[in-house]
């Protein structure tokens, strides 16, 4: 891998409102850290054996029209990087195979991959809210997800940035992420803990549920996670929220208006092993802003 391509950010893109939303991120994000943007198609009709899809003949006409309006994307999206940002030179191209496996690959020479939430169906017949999944679950490069509609309008100010922790040896990575982040953007930092007496049935209590002591458990744990970040980014005002409640329902309240949500990609659960469970699809689909899921070092 050149050097170059190491520090490049990748856009998958199919010519979706929720693409062209990804690409202006990707863009914003590339010009702020001085990096070249690499904006791809996967081009299903460009493979050697064609899949069977439902409606979709595969004659050569169909597949010349297909070749036609895969460059006019890739222009339109090039257009709207270079609108968004005028300094970009953005690389494009139509990478033969699909989405998933497409952009899995790309991100093994990326420092991050920006991908919509939904999108990468258009007129090849591919439905893939399932391809944002994919790509975090398997790729490797931290990727963010950009919601359909989202667009933060030009001199908008940004929102906080917010982390989901819960105390896994993934922790110092998530917040590295996170307070370098909102230290960049120049932004809160909101730290979230979340608790909940899972499996414990309180109906036959003589006493209330410890919920006190849990309580002050969660806060301790954000204080010792948190310990020594503060001397390292001084200038990031850091908002401390132990609470009790389900890690998703949680972690959207707090997206509301954020600027990104910061997760991981593997843990023991909660936060930072969300992306194998039901609350890590929770987010990448109805996140109200982009959410950024990290690797774990090492994978």
């Amino acid at each position: 891998m050149n050097e170059a391509a190491a520090h490049r950010i990748v856009v998958g893109i199919d010519g979706s409102g929720t693409a062209r939303g990804a690409v202006r991120w990707a863009a914003r994000e590339a010009a702020r850290r001085g990096v070249p943007l690499r904006i791809v198609y996967a081009d299903v009709a460009a493979l050697p054996v064609l899949p069977e899809i439902p409606g979709v003949p595969w004659s050569h006409a169909h597949r010349t029209a297909i070749r036609a309006e895969v460059e006019n994307r890739l222009t339109e999206a090039a257009d709207a990087a270079t609108e968004e940002s005028p300094r970009l030179h953005p690389q494009t191209e139509a990478v033969p195979g699909t989405p998933g496996s497409v952009l899995i690959e790309e991100s093994r020479s990326a420092a991050l991959l920006v991908v919509g939430d939904r999108g990468f169906g258009g007129f090849t017949g591919l439905l893939a809210g399932s391809v944002a999944v994919a790509v975090t679950a398997h790729g490797h490069a931290d990727t963010v997800v950009v919601r359909t509609g989202h667009d933060r309008p030009p001199g908008g100010e940004p929102g906080p940035v917010v982390v989901g922790i819960d105390g896994s040896p993934h922790t110092a990575n998530l917040l590295d992420h996170a307070f370098r982040r909102a230290a960049e953007v120049g932004v809160p930092l909101h730290v979230v803990h979340t608790w909940h007496l899972a499996g414990i049935s309180t109906r036959w209590m003589r006493v209330g549920p410890p919920t006190e002591e849990i309580q002050q458990g969660a806060e301790r744990l954000l204080a010792e996670q948190l310990a020594g970040w503060g001397e390292r980014f001084p200038d990031v005002a850091v908002h401390r929220f132990p609470v009790e409640g389900s890690p998703s329902a949680t972690l959207l309240e707090h997206a509301a208006g954020a600027e990104l949500v910061v997760v991981g990609a593997r843990g023991r659960g909660g936060f930072t092993g969300m992306l194998l469970g039901s609350t890590s699809q929770a987010l990448i689909h109805h996140s109200p802003c982009p959410v950024l899921v990290v690797r774990t070092p090492g994978r």
